[in-house]
């Protein structure tokens, strides 16, 4: 378990380097990323369940806090280098390395699989909330007058085709609106 919390860790160190690359000085870091995303992964959950909606929120937040832990080893590559890099097969791995030992070691790993391949409601949300998270962290660096962003703002495609859409959609229009593009 020490060895799990001392890698993770690093994850308040690594920049995210897509913003990085995109000449943010002293960009967010993966942990930050993490923590915004799980914030947001409890808010929906939360928001869906009393709408009726059947979700595991405990499940929800497993997966968000773990769903980036992989990259405390193979660090936040980027999508340049993913052209040259299997990025799932190398977190895949990561996380089976990092798991090793752990009682509920296999329980975890499958909760990242389900995040992974969207295989679960749970893991679908995470996934929709990672990318609702990169697109709020985006329009806070345009209005601090960063440029060259607009490429992140593709992912609201995803968003809006997303099955969680017509209950999230006053949030992710009204991001939209306040994209200072």
């Amino acid at each position: 378990m020490l060895e799990l919390l001392l890698s993770a860790g690093n994850l308040k160190k690594l920049p995210r380097t897509g913003w990085l690359l995109r000449g943010i000085p002293n960009p967010e870091s993966v942990a930050d990323h993490s923590y915004r995303v799980s914030l947001i992964t409890l808010l929906l959950a939360d928001s869906l369940r009393d709408k009726g909606f059947e979700i595991n929120v405990e499940k929800a937040l497993k997966i968000s806090i773990l769903h980036d832990l992989g990259e405390s080893k193979i660090t936040d590559l980027p999508l340049e280098a993913q052209r040259y890099v299997d990025k799932k097969k190398a977190e895949k791995k990561a996380m089976m390395e990092l798991f090793l030992g752990l009682d509920k070691g296999l329980e975890y790993y499958k909760l990242f699989e389900e995040y992974m391949e969207e295989s679960s409601i749970e893991g679908k949300l995470v996934k929709f909330a990672d990318k609702l998270e990169m697109l709020i962290q985006a329009c806070e660096y345009k209005k601090a007058g960063f440029k060259g962003l607009d490429e992140f703002w593709s992912v609201l495609n995803y968003l809006k085709a997303s099955e969680f859409y017509p209950y999230f959609k006053e949030l992710v229009d009204n991001l939209e609106k306040h994209y200072p593009g």
